[in-house]
């Protein structure tokens, strides 16, 4: 199929953009999408839809085009037509567009004991040679699951300026399964790929495009600024291991919004390196706004953590609607991690169906190596959850601090949970604060409003 004039493909751009402009948006985050001054298809560098031709280097040559390209004006939009494109991880380049029509997918290959191909079932086994490692993040120090280093993305970018992922909701498939088998049977030498990772890089938008079954983590915005991601469907079974939908990582200027996530994971996660690295990088995830996102899964709707030791600041978070969940908010840290988490506000949320309605523990997670200081603590200062209704969950709260740093300054505010016969009460431990009309009553560690002064609705 012949692309469309480039025209069609700026104005389409534009206009899903644009589709919630009546509503508050993340307008101005991000500049607004150029109008690219030249265009070319994938199937013009020797790749094809067929679902069973590898065009990893029909991928790897257009990309390679659009870089020598640098001075075309606006930049280069890099056209995928409907189809399924079976391809290995590529990387991207600046002031360029990745553009899926309706009805293409970009599939990653599954590799097997003979080389890169497609496979169908999930019963082959996988030999994982052929898939191209990377560093560790500085922040991390390893790799997540594993010592040393880490595969890399499907999609992947470094450095990059003026990068737009988008389209007519086509999808980007990580073919996961395989992926999950060998960890489930630790079988795995190196952490998982994500889906999509950008690192160092800014003004980044990721819209109207469906990320389904990723191997690790699916998107993944790490030491980035001024980054969009909108109007976005993340897919992966419940029971598939660390799928969290999106996770930005020691990254500033972030706006989520407009997203359905169902995942086996966190569904969101806010976090900012791992303990003795994360403090030594020491760079913070702050500027964060999510909004207006749907989705259900087995552990977190929105979580801060638990790899916080770069520091988690000025969050503001709204209009959740989370069902079938583990925890629907969940701010999460450990003895070791250092950094702080602070000024984060959570409101208008709605749940149907959670073990947890809120979690903030002191906790949780675990540690990179034996090299971490358990007397570096962090602190939890500052958050704020109101304007939450829950229905059918199991226990209302744990709020459990850490003994020689407690959580302080926590305010509850118009908190409404719900049981289906009854609900298990909060559980509270190293924690102060202040809370206001909070059913089932609040534990008496929490101060009510009229006696501090402030969480009023």
């Amino acid at each position: 199929m012949s692309p469309p004039a480039p025209w069609l493909v700026t104005a389409a751009l534009l206009l899903l953009l644009s589709a919630a402009a009546a509503q508050e948006t993340c307008s101005g985050v991000a500049p607004p999408p150029p109008r690219r001054g030249a265009w070319m298809s994938v199937a013009s560098f020797g790749g094809a839809g067929d679902g069973r031709t590898l065009s990893t280097a029909a991928f790897e040559r257009a990309v390679a085009r659009i870089a020598r390209r640098r001075g075309a004006r606006g930049g280069t939009l890099l056209y995928v037509p409907p189809g399924v494109w079976l391809t290995g991880p590529f990387s991207l380049t600046s002031h360029m567009t990745l553009f899926l029509a309706r009805g293409a997918v970009i599939r990653a290959t599954q590799v097997s004991a003979v080389g890169l191909l497609h496979l169908s079932s999930s019963t082959l086994s996988m030999d994982t040679s052929a898939w191209p490692l990377i560093d560790p993040l500085p922040s991390y120090g390893r790799g997540r699951e594993l010592p040393g280093r880490r595969y890399v993305s499907l999609i992947h970018g470094n450095g990059l300026q003026d990068v737009f992922i988008t389209g007519e909701n086509g999808t980007i498939d990580g073919q996961g399964s395989v992926w999950w088998d060998m960890w489930k049977k630790r079988t795995l030498p190196f952490t998982r790929p994500h889906l999509l990772e950008l690192m160092y890089s800014t003004d980044v938008i990721v819209s109207n495009v469906v990320f389904q079954d990723s191997p690790f983590w699916n998107i993944h915005p790490v030491y980035c600024s001024n980054v969009v991601v909108a109007n976005v469907t993340i897919l992966a079974p419940h029971d598939s291991p660390n799928t969290d939908g999106i996770d930005p990582d020691s990254s500033s200027n972030v706006c989520i919004e407009d997203c359905y996530i169902s995942t086996g994971d966190d569904l969101i996660s806010i976090k900012s390196g791992w303990d003795e690295y994360g403090i030594a990088f020491g760079r913070p995830s702050s500027g964060i706004t999510i909004r207006r996102v749907t989705g259900s899964g087995p552990f977190a709707g929105f979580a801060v953590g638990s790899e916080t030791s770069g520091g988690v600041e000025h969050v503001f978070v709204e209009h959740l609607n989370f069902f079938n969940m583990g925890v629907g908010i969940h701010v999460k840290t450990n003895s070791g991690r250092g950094g702080f988490i602070r000024n984060i506000t959570v409101s208008e949320v709605t749940l149907n169906g959670a073990r947890y309605g809120l979690r903030i523990a002191g906790d949780v997670g675990g540690h990179p190596d034996a090299s971490y200081n358990p007397n570096v603590l962090p602190v939890v200062y500052g958050v704020t959850i109101k304007n939450v209704w829950g229905q059918n969950i199991r226990q209302a709260g744990l709020l459990r601090g850490i003994r020689k740093s407690a959580f302080s300054h926590i305010c509850l505010s118009n908190v409404k949970l719900y049981g289906g016969t009854s609900i298990g009460p909060w559980k509270c431990q190293a924690i102060s604060g202040t809370t206001f009309d909070v059913q089932p009553s609040p534990c008496t560690e929490l101060a009510s409003a009229s006696e501090t002064g402030f969480c009023t609705n």
